[in-house]
C-alpha cells in the first residue's frame, strides 16, 4: 500500500505545484470547481450510505457559483466583494457568499415542496446537501482568493499544500513506526498522538524552509505553520468521523493508495481558510 501511495502522490505533486506557481488564478478557480465538484460527489455518496440521498445537482451548482465569487474577491482589493451582474449593478452590500448561501436556501426549499421525492426524505437531504455546501465546498473555496492575493498568493497557497503534504507525511510513517497512544480511537483507530507530534513538527520543518522564499517574519511563518497543520489535522479528523458514520473506509478509489478525492484534500479544506484568515486578521508584514 505504501508503494502506491508515494507512486500517487509522485505524480499528483508535481501537477499542484505547477498549478499553482504558474496557473492564473482563473485556472486555479476552474480546477478548484472541478476538484469540489468531485469532492461532493464523494460526499453524497456517504450520505447515501446511511440514506440521506442529497440534492446533488443543485449543491454542486451553488458549490460553482460560491467558488465564482471568490475568484471575483480575488481581483478585488476588499475582502467582502459585492457581486455584479450583467450590467455592473451591485445586489446588495452583503458579502458576495451569503448571497449565493441565501440563493442555496430559496433552491431547496423550491426543491422540497415542489419536487418528486417522498416526505420523509425532506430533512435528510436538505441536511446532507448543506452539510456538503457548508462543510466542503465552502472553506475549500478560499484557494482562489488565497492564490489571488497579490503577487505572493501562489506562495502562500503552496505553503498550505506544502504544510498539509509535510504533515501528511510524516505522522503517516511516525505513527507506523512509534505510535502508540491513540488520538480518537472512535473516529480513526490508526491515529496516534505520536504521529500527530511527528505531524506538527513536519509542518514546522517546512515552514522554516519557506522563510527563505516567502520573506515574512519567521514567527508569522511558524504560527501559520502550526495553525495550518491542526486545523489540518482537525479536517483529516473530521472526514474520518464522515466515513465512520457511514461505515466505510474510504471515500472513494480515484486515487490509488489514498482513496478518493476527500481523503486526499481533507486536511487542506480546513487548512486554507486558516492560512487566509491569518493573513487577513493578522496581516503580516511581507517583505516581496
Amino acid at each position: 500500500m505504501t508503494w502506491k501511495r508515494v507512486a500517487t502522490a509522485a505524480v499528483l505533486m508535481p501537477v499542484v505545484i505547477a498549478l499553482v506557481l504558474w496557473g492564473s488564478t482563473t485556472v486555479v478557480a476552474v480546477a478548484v470547481a472541478v476538484l469540489t465538484a468531485v469532492a461532493l460527489w464523494e460526499y453524497f455518496g456517504l450520505g447515501e450510505a446511511i440514506g440521506h440521498r442529497a440534492y446533488r445537482a443543485w449543491t454542486v451548482v451553488c458549490a460553482v457559483l460560491l467558488i465564482y465569487v471568490q475568484w471575483i474577491a480575488a481581483y478585488d482589493n476588499r475582502v467582502t466583494d459585492r457581486v455584479y451582474f450583467l450590467f455592473g449593478h451591485p445586489l446588495g452590500e452583503l458579502p458576495s457568499a451569503l448571497w449565493i448561501f441565501f440563493l442555496f436556501v430559496l433552491g431547496l426549499t423550491v426543491i422540497t415542496v415542489w419536487g418528486k421525492r417522498a416526505l420523509v426524505e425532506a430533512l435528510p437531504a436538505a441536511g446532507i446537501s448543506s452539510s456538503a455546501l457548508l462543510l466542503v465546498a465552502f472553506p475549500l473555496s478560499f484557494a482562489v482568493p488565497l492564490h489571488g492575493l497579490g503577487g505572493m498568493g501562489p506562495k502562500f497557497l503552496l505553503f498550505a499544500c506544502a504544510i498539509t503534504w509535510a504533515g501528511d507525511t510524516v505522522a503517516y510513517f511516525v505513527g507506523r513506526a512509534f505510535g502508540k497512544h491513540p488520538l480518537a480511537p472512535h473516529l480513526s483507530p490508526k491515529k496516534t498522538w505520536e504521529g500527530a507530534v511527528g505531524s506538527m513538527a513536519g509542518s514546522l520543518v517546512v515552514a522554516y524552509a519557506f522563510s527563505y522564499w516567502i520573506k515574512i517574519p519567521l514567527g508569522h511563518l511558524l504560527a501559520m505553520g502550526a495553525v495550518g497543520n491542526v486545523a489540518g489535522q482537525m479536517g483529516d479528523l473530521l472526514e474520518s468521523a464522515y466515513k465512520r458514520s457511514a461505515g466505510v473506509k474510504d471515500s472513494g478509489g480515484l486515487l490509488p493508495g489514498h482513496g478518493g478525492i476527500l481523503d486526499r484534500i481533507d486536511a487542506l479544506i480546513l487548512c486554507i481558510p486558516v492560512i487566509w484568515y491569518y493573513l487577513v486578521l493578522v496581516n503580516p508584514r511581507v517583505a516581496g
